[in-house]
Parts: structure tokens; sequence; C-alpha cells
């Protein structure tokens, strides 16, 4: 390849990744922010004019409109990256690809299964990316557990736990289940290797009617492991803390905390003359390089773009915790019964 075409290849590669920011307010600025420091930001888009022009005065060379059609439009544009309330996810996703985009989209991928099921077909059809914001899954801490527990260092992972605390930001469009709960569901399957059988979930509602400000989820594996979820915008201090228990040793990853956010402890469970006895020796914190998880995240979304590779959370992997999200509204909805996740996709409840 001469100098020339090497020179033509990158600009073409340059301009592969071009993206459009579709919403810029409470999150959706964030994503502007590292799409513009890595220097493939090209579009913000947002009607809301204020939140517009309070991104268009920090990146006056971004190109800024409220017309999500106009920014489909462009043909420069390769992708979009979506961050709107989660009732316009499915249609805007939908229309992304149908236009030829690759598609970044926070979670939720869709609010119903079936629809998260039609948009994995099309992106496949159109042989789009299609990528979901489980960022988590992105964090350095996690990334390290997943590799400890993989390794076999905690033995066998017997029981998941993970907190997910704040007081607000409380939300009208959807529920404390739909708004925290994806995050800690995508990462402990990951960590599990596992989707969930049986999902049930039980929750208060306190605020605004029909919007369950509180909820703890149950997920049930066919290997035995077990695992919960409590999430909630209406407590007194912020916690993100998950706990990994295995026979062997556990782990605590702490995301609230600046450094040392993951623990070892090397405690268990040993027999003596038939009765269980507490095991206690050492703790070890593991410090971890600091990365931003949402950086690493549009990276890897740009990365998938230029390479055409599958995203670490594609598709599949968001339909999958969208499927145990609609199971755990479903047990809400009937006072906490188990949901069998087989017999939800297959149509069995109604």
């Amino acid at each position: 390849m001469t100098l020339r075409q090497k020179s033509e290849e990158r600009v073409v590669n340059d301009n592969y990744a071009n993206v459009a920011a579709i919403g810029c307010g409470y999150w959706g600025k964030n994503l502007v922010r590292n799409f513009a420091n890595l220097g493939k930001l090209r579009w913000i888009c947002d009607k809301n004019e204020t939140a517009l022009n309070n991104q268009a005065q920090l990146y006056p060379e971004v190109h800024k409109t409220g017309d999500f059609e106009a920014v489909l439009a462009d043909e420069q544009t390769r992708a979009v990256a979506i961050a709107t309330p989660a009732a316009l996810h499915y249609t805007q996703v939908k229309q992304a690809l149908l236009q030829g985009k690759d598609v970044f989209v926070e979670k939720p991928l869709a609010l119903h299964y079936r629809e998260g099921r039609e948009l994995v077909g099309l992106a496949r059809e159109k042989k789009a990316i299609l990528m979901v914001g489980h960022i988590l899954e992105y964090h350095p801490a996690v990334t390290l557990l997943k590799e400890i527990i993989q390794r076999g260092e905690l033995g066998k992972v017997l029981y998941m736990y993970s907190n997910r605390l704040n007081l607000g930001k409380v939300r009208a469009e959807e529920n404390i289940l739909w708004s925290f709960a994806p995050h800690d569901i995508a990462v402990i399957s990951s960590l599990i290797g596992q989707e969930p059988s049986v999902v049930s979930a039980s929750g208060g509602t306190y605020l605004q009617s029909g919007i369950v400000d509180v909820t703890t989820t149950n997920l049930q594996y066919n290997d035995g492991t077990k695992a919960h979820i409590f999430v909630s915008w209406l407590h007194p201090f912020k916690e993100q803390k998950l706990v990994v228990v295995g026979d062997q040793k556990m782990a605590v990853f702490d995301d609230t905390i600046r450094e040392g956010k993951l623990k070892i402890y090397d405690k268990g469970i040993e027999w003596q003359g038939g009765l269980p006895v507490a095991r206690q020796t050492s703790e070890t914190t593991l410090f971890i390089p600091e990365a931003e998880p949402l950086r690493l995240e549009c990276q890897h979304f740009l990365d998938c773009i230029q390479e055409r590779k599958q995203p670490l959370t594609d598709g599949i992997s968001a339909l999958k915790v969208l499927k145990v999200l609609e199971a755990s509204q479903i047990s809400l909805e009937r006072g906490g019964i188990p949901v069998n996740l087989t017999e939800m996709e297959q149509g069995v409840l109604v």
C-alpha cells in the first residue's frame, strides 16, 4: 500500500466513526463530552433548546439541531449515541438502524422484550453495530473481578447481592427497577456466566402513583447460584455495592469510594466436628488504575465501528437483561410470584 493509499484509508476511517449524540441532558451530556474528547463527535441533537445550547456553547465546532431526522439524513454521520428517555429508545434505535447507522443506546434497549428482539434482528439484517450502555461491564474493577472469578480464586460462587441506593433522581417516565437495576442485572449475569432461570420481585410505591420507588429482585440460576438486587431512590445515603460469596473467598466491589474499590476477603465457613465455623484470615485491597468507565465504553464503541466487531454489551446481551427486567416487572405486578424466563420468552405468561 502506498503512502497516498494509507493516507486516504486513514481519512475514510476517521470519517467512518463520526458520531451524533442524541439527547444531551442529565446523562447524555457525558456522552457528548466523551465523544468530543475522542475527536468523533459530529452532531449534538436535543429537542430541549436549553440543554442543546448549553452543550453547543462548550463544543462550538460541532453541528447542533433539534431534528433527529436531519441527523439520520447526514451521510457523513456513521453512528448515533442515544441517551433519550427509555420510552423513546425502541423507535429511535429502529429509525437509526433503518437508515444504516451503527447505534449505541443507553439502557434499557427497549421497554418490551419483543421490541428488543426486533431491534436485534434488524441490526443483524442491516449488518450494523448495536451496542447498549451497560457501563459497569467496562469498569476496570468489574473486569478484574470477572477474571478473579474465572480463575477460581473465590472457589465456587454461591451467592451474589448488590445494593444500588440513593436519594433521587426520581423519574416520572420509569420506575426504580427499570432505572437502576439494569446495571446490576447485567453485571451479575456476566460474572456468573449464564442467564437466570427464575426471577421474582417485590417493591413499594410511595411518591407517585404507579411508579415503584423501591424493589428487591431475586435471581435463581440453573447451577444453584442465587442473587438479589436491592434498588431504591428513597435512601438516606448513596450506596453502590456488589458482594460475591464463594465457598473459599469473598469479594466486595464498592463503587462509591475513590480508592480500593475492590477487596478480596479470605473468609468462609469450615466444618469442624460437624459444625460450621467461620474462618477469617486476611483482607486484600486491590488498587486499580484510574480510568473513566464511560470513556472506555465510548472508545469500545468506536473500535467496534472501525473493526466491525461484536461489542461486549451487544444487542444480544442487552436482550438478556431486558428479559430479566420484563420478568421482574411481571412478578412485581403479580405480588412477587416467581416467573420462569423460558415460559415468558415462549409467551406462556400473558
